[in-house]
């Protein structure tokens, strides 16, 4: 059995679930901890296992022929994986790795879904979860089709840093531009422009969020609207 009890875990969903919701899955979920780049989910095969992270978080990319570019940032306040078997598939074509290494609750698809169709509170919660996390890929189109690199980066910075704990961030220049889907050189321009206004720090394989307030002036409208509707959705449920 899990030792896990729900005053102590930090997933937020797992919190906001009713004590009879969390103990439908709390014999089922197993800590794990994680390293940076470790695959969760594979594209295109079977999902056995869900996750619910509790410290650091988990990308999620697709891939063309030559890029690799992320969708979506699932921390502690989601549930990885989620996505396609509450709709009904087994699988999903996306990738679904550790961005920022911590530790995760693992479930199997099967603990979870027999709990799902018992509660049907337990999959409200859920449902709305993957609402918030498809309103963070609309809004990622929406700040890719119409915002800087400046603001794309604000952006992205903001909402890793709402899933760290600390100001610091493990990431290379390289790594970020694959994640942000840009040239190498945009992406190093657009952390020098945020360095030389002293909103962030960066050294070799990290950056440390100093000015938050203003990192969000600069993400204007692209931040802010995923993170209302988990209030909204979740918190206020």
């Amino acid at each position: 059995m899990s030792p896990h009890q729900q005053p102590s875990v930090r997933n937020r969903l797992l919190k906001k679930l009713s004590p009879d919701d969390f103990a439908l899955l709390q014999p089922h979920l197993q800590p794990v901890v994680t390293e940076l780049r470790q695959q969760l989910i594979a594209p295109n095969t079977p999902i056995k296992q869900l996750f619910f992270p509790e410290v650091g978080f988990c990308s999620i990319t697709t891939h063309g022929s030559d890029k690799k570019v992320e969708l979506g940032i699932i921390g502690r306040e989601g549930l990885v994986g989620a996505l396609p078997i509450l709709l009904g598939d087994d699988r999903t074509p996306h990738d679904h790795f550790i961005q920022s290494a911590g530790e995760i609750l693992s479930i199997t698809t099967e603990a979870l879904c027999a709990a799902v169709d018992q509660s049907a509170s337990l999959h409200r919660l859920l449902v709305r979860s993957i609402q918030v996390q498809f309103v963070q890929t609309a809004q990622t189109a929406f700040a890719n089709a119409s915002q800087t690199i400046d603001e794309r980066l604000a952006r992205w910075l903001l909402m890793c840093h709402d899933r760290l704990d600390g100001d610091d961030l493990q990431i290379t220049h390289e790594f970020l531009s694959m994640m942000l889907g840009v040239h190498r050189s945009s992406t190093t321009l657009a952390i020098q422009v945020l360095e030389g206004n002293r909103l962030i720090r960066a050294r070799r394989g990290r950056i440390t969020i100093l000015d938050r307030e203003t990192l969000e002036k600069v993400a204007d409208n692209g931040y802010g609207l995923p993170e209302a509707e988990f209030t909204r959705l979740i918190e206020g449920a």
